[in-house]
């Protein structure tokens, strides 16, 4: 059975923007909310775009403290399911793989980072609550919520590249036999420790993995089995 900070990761990994939450300067420590894109790193911090002459960005230079909140749409919003990361949100020295990964699900960050003056946050997390339905409630450590240690980061963009170029077709039949459609164009957007990420017909889809991965063979042998479920009648 999945333990509950696997399952509050891989519901984080289906959301691509929250409400971030920043302690307002100018506000005297109030709640200042704003909508952020995010995708999550190696570690599973979120990480967000930001320009340094925004309202939040000016909030966490006085004082990191942040909650990322996300949830489900629906008609009951307190029966569906969310998510609060709350942690420490800092500037990414050096971005590394996860800008070329930004920047696959969010194509308009390259013309932002082109200005001049925007730069990549991370969350780290201190406090994780997950809330999978009414009366589903928990309370999740980071330790808990952290992925296992796994070296996919390194050879994501080699693995993305080769699943587009060499295996569209087989995205497609992904994208039938788990969720029913049937895209003209499909293309992987990121892969991780817990599935991967796919952009069919402009719209982005979540395959999780049955177990965690932490190699480029694991992943290979589970886009392998998926193909051959795909496959199958």
């Amino acid at each position: 059975m999945m333990d509950e900070g696997t399952q509050a990761r891989r519901y984080l990994r289906r959301h691509r923007a929250g409400v971030l939450a920043t302690l307002s300067r100018r506000l005297g420590g109030y709640p200042f909310g704003s909508i952020v894109p995010f995708v999550l790193d190696a570690g599973a911090r979120p990480v967000f775009l930001a320009s340094r002459l925004a309202e939040h960005t000016k909030n966490l230079a006085a004082d990191p403290r942040a909650s990322l909140f996300v949830h489900d749409p629906g008609e009951d919003v307190q029966t569906g399911a969310r998510l609060t990361l709350v942690g420490d949100a800092t500037p990414l020295e050096d971005p590394g793989p996860v800008r070329a990964r930004y920047l696959r699900y969010f194509p308009d960050g390259e013309r932002l980072l082109a200005l001049g003056d925007f730069s990549f946050f991370a969350i780290a997390p201190v406090f994780v609550r997950h809330i999978g339905g009414f009366g589903a409630i928990r309370s999740i450590s980071p330790a808990s919520y952290a992925p296992p240690e796994h070296r996919l980061a390194e050879v994501e963009d080699g693995i993305v590249a080769h699943m587009n170029a060499d295996h569209a077709e087989a995205l497609a039949r992904y994208c039938r036999r788990v969720h029913g459609l049937a895209p003209a164009v499909a293309q992987m957007l990121g892969i991780d420790c817990d599935g991967f990420d796919v952009r069919a017909d402009g719209r982005i889809l979540r395959f999780d993995f049955d177990a965690p991965v932490t190699s480029a063979g694991e992943a290979r042998e589970a886009l392998v089995r998926l193909a051959k479920e795909a496959s199958g009648p």
